[in-house]
């Protein structure tokens, strides 16, 4: 797996060396804007807000991995889900490096006469086995997870 990460500002007209905003080209071919907050003591550090963080795309990817898992545990273990989403909240470290320290992972699950059960496990074993940005994000926060279901 390889990503190449560019600075934006290095290609402003005129040689211009502003702004925070990074072109991230991934080795599957696809692309992605990430950028920083803007920063009122010092303007020139700070982004112009035109793009995710670059750690909200770290928590995006966990729960874009985690989600995969659980809807592929389900199917495979030939239950009827239609539907999955999951929403993540963080806190992180108040000093640099500004790790995260606790996720909460909230999953709501659609189907057709799902199980707790079976959700509970396939959630599991994303969290413990499978979901590689979870397992080492896990080294720095206490991650924690609820469901629920909806019948569809």
């Amino acid at each position: 797996m390889e990503c190449t990460v560019s600075w934006t500002g290095a290609n402003q007209a005129g040689g211009s060396r502003s702004g925070m905003t990074f072109l991230a080209e991934t080795g599957s071919g696809h692309t992605l804007v990430m950028d920083g907050a803007p920063d009122a003591a010092k303007p020139e550090n700070g982004g112009a807000n035109l793009a995710p963080r670059p750690m909200e795309t770290v928590l995006a990817g966990t729960g874009g991995c985690t989600a995969y898992d659980v809807v592929l545990i389900l199917k495979r273990g030939r239950h009827d889900v239609r539907g999955c989403s999951v929403k993540l909240t963080s806190e992180r470290a108040d000093t640099d490096p500004k790790v995260f320290t606790r996720i909460h992972m909230h999953f709501v699950v659609t189907g057709r006469g799902l199980a707790a059960s079976a959700v509970e496990r396939a959630i599991a074993m994303s969290h413990d086995k499978y979901c590689s940005a979870t397992i080492m994000l896990g080294k720095t926060a206490e991650i924690t997870t609820s469901f629920e279901l909806q019948e569809a």
